[in-house]
């Protein structure tokens, strides 16, 4: 299967690389997805470095089985950009698989998709959920038909367990 992972400068360094690693190991493609082709984001932490695979503009929900929105500053920078926000927004509507963790829901609050959708996140951003329309549920995992979130680093086994059983 093929996924995109929506990713920039800041991103929560393990959040992307526990999933992708885990992903690769079970066989799946990853194709990292950013605002410009070719260069080369870091973690927040600077422990990861990832090149971008494609540009937003030049992909297709279609072209894909599954989306991963990593926390950190990532989702904040990208929730800037429209052809970002329409791409998750299309990507809910597809019903395919969306995995977001940490603070990776703010693409999901942006892209208003939220509504009647129960979901976790990280503490900052708890308010902004229900704001959205979400119920919120304090859990390592939450899953509502195509949506699995978590709130945080310490959720990544949870997390990448649930993923990978959403995959097969």
């Amino acid at each position: 299967m093929r996924i995109a992972v929506l990713v920039t400068n800041g991103f929560q360094d393990d959040e992307y690389t526990e999933p992708v690693n885990a992903f690769k190991k079970a066989g799946h493609e990853i194709i990292n997805v950013e605002l410009k082709k070719g260069v080369t984001v870091k973690g927040k932490l600077d422990k990861a470095s990832v090149v971008i695979d494609e540009t937003v503009r030049n992909i297709y929900v279609e072209d894909f089985d599954a989306l991963l929105i990593p926390g950190g500053y990532s989702p904040d920078k990208l929730r800037g950009n429209d052809d970002v926000v329409d791409f998750v927004k299309d990507f809910a509507k597809s019903k395919k698989p969306i995995f977001v963790i940490c603070p990776g829901q703010q693409l999901l609050i942006s892209a208003d998709v939220l509504k009647g959708r129960k979901i976790t996140g990280y503490r900052s951003i708890i308010q902004d959920l229900k704001n959205a329309g979400a119920e919120f549920i304090d859990a390592e995992v939450v899953e509502d038909k195509n949506f699995i979130s978590s709130r945080q680093p310490k959720d990544l086994p949870a997390f990448i367990k649930a993923c990978l059983s959403k995959l097969n």
